[in-house]
């Protein structure tokens, strides 16, 4: 090919059309671009057009403070690169939007992408958190790093976390206490936590076996799900500093920030929770005031919050033993709808129901049973914008 060819392909090739997929990264490069000069950054912030995974890769001798995941869909493929390109004390932000297949629609494709069963529960959302910490938790632990949630929220139609991403190779092997498969009666769906290893005076033993194979309180089989990560989902410290400041803070979001952020500070730091509606439709009996029935676990001696992640959630220190005590308390005043005669007599509803007390049940009004957040008026639980509020269908590349 002589010059002149030469010079006539390369002009054809810069004259090609740019595809729909290239343009749009270009315009968003260009728009990095102008908010980086708008806010006079340009010194510290670099925007790029190359492949996410490698920038990661290429930057994590010198590390980033701060790494931001927000992918469409999974983010599993950037975390190798991230929880090693983040500076020791660094912080990692991941988004998933994928919450039909963390929430127990698909828990093949679940282990496929997280490494754990998903399980469908009314608790699906905080269990979706607890996916993805285990699954952060464990790419660290590969590269004698550990991890420490500050903040995990459910909103919307995804999850996000926030954590701290720190080098030791000691504190990885407490990933083995932190972490925990589920047991979810498939009847009833009382739900025991498993851990995998428990760690006593810095010493790790191996976990016994603490559920049967037959739920005890209806008879049923267990479905297994997990391993998800069991200990804190939030640093309250953190929490209790970002609502001391929200005030002072000009956001259009402000209101609903300071409510999800008010629960998140009033929930106990327990794995998963039961929803008040389901268990008792599960009996067939009329659902309680949510006030009585976290006034009749106070009354017992127990402890109890919302999750923000559900405005039907009861969470809380007391076994299951005793929530159904309450359950059969209340349907004692308010009987249930009891199963036909031809059904059979080891029918969960009636298992449960028939099963003696052991518990005596007040529900008597506790002074704390409504929480400052409900009490304030504060915005827990927004309703959707619009109908079929959602993530779209994922943008297609034009070929043509």
């Amino acid at each position: 090919m002589d010059g002149e060819q030469a010079t006539k392909k390369a002009k054809l090739e810069t004259e090609k059309p740019i595809k729909e997929g290239e343009a749009e990264l270009l315009e968003a490069v260009k728009a990095m671009k102008e908010n980086i000069r708008h806010n006079g950054v340009e010194n510290i912030v670099k925007p790029s057009q190359e492949d996410a995974i490698m920038v990661m890769y290429q930057n994590k001798r010198k590390g980033f403070h701060a790494v931001d995941l927000d992918p469409y869909g999974c983010p599993s493929t950037f975390l190798d690169a991230a929880v090693q390109c983040v500076i020791n004390g660094g912080i990692l932000l991941v988004t998933a939007t994928d919450m039909a297949v963390l929430a127990g629609n698909t828990p093949e494709t679940c282990y496929v992408k997280y490494g754990a069963i998903s399980l469908k529960t009314k608790a699906c959302h905080e269990m979706a958190l607890r996916i993805l910490l285990q699954h952060i938790a464990s790419h660290a632990g590969r590269h004698g790093r550990y991890i420490v949630p500050l903040l995990s929220v459910s909103v919307d139609f995804y999850i996000r976390v926030f954590v701290k991403v720190i080098g030791s190779q000691l504190k990885c092997k407490d990933n083995a206490s932190k972490t925990g498969l589920v047991y979810q009666c498939k009847s009833c769906e009382s739900f025991t936590i498993q851990p995998i290893m428990k760690i006593n005076s810095n010493k790790f033993s191996r976990s016994h076996l603490i559920s049967d194979k037959n739920c005890k309180h209806c008879k049923s089989e267990h479905y297994v799900a997990g391993p998800i990560w069991i200990a804190s989902l939030h640093d309250q410290t953190f929490v209790s500093r970002l609502l001391h400041n929200i005030d002072n803070m000009k956001l259009k979001t402000r209101k609903r920030i300071k409510g999800v952020l008010t629960m998140i500070n009033e929930e106990l730091d327990i794995p998963l929770y039961y929803t008040l509606n389901r268990i008792m439709s599960l009996v067939k009996c009329i659902t309680p005031p949510m006030i009585l029935f976290r006034s009749a676990l106070l009354n017992a001696g127990y402890k109890v919050s919302y999750s923000h992640a559900s405005k039907f959630s009861i969470k809380t220190d007391a076994p299951t033993d005793v929530i159904w005590d309450i359950v059969r308390a209340w349907e004692k005043l308010h009987p249930a709808k009891r199963p036909m005669e031809n059904v059979p007599t080891n029918h969960p509803a009636l298992n449960i129901l028939d099963s003696p007390m052991k518990l005596n049940v007040s529900f008597a009004l506790h002074s704390e049973a409504n929480p400052i957040s409900r009490r304030t008026g504060l915005l827990r639980f927004p309703e959707n914008p619009v109908e079929n509020w959602g993530p779209l269908t994922r943008a297609k590349m034009n070929n043509n």
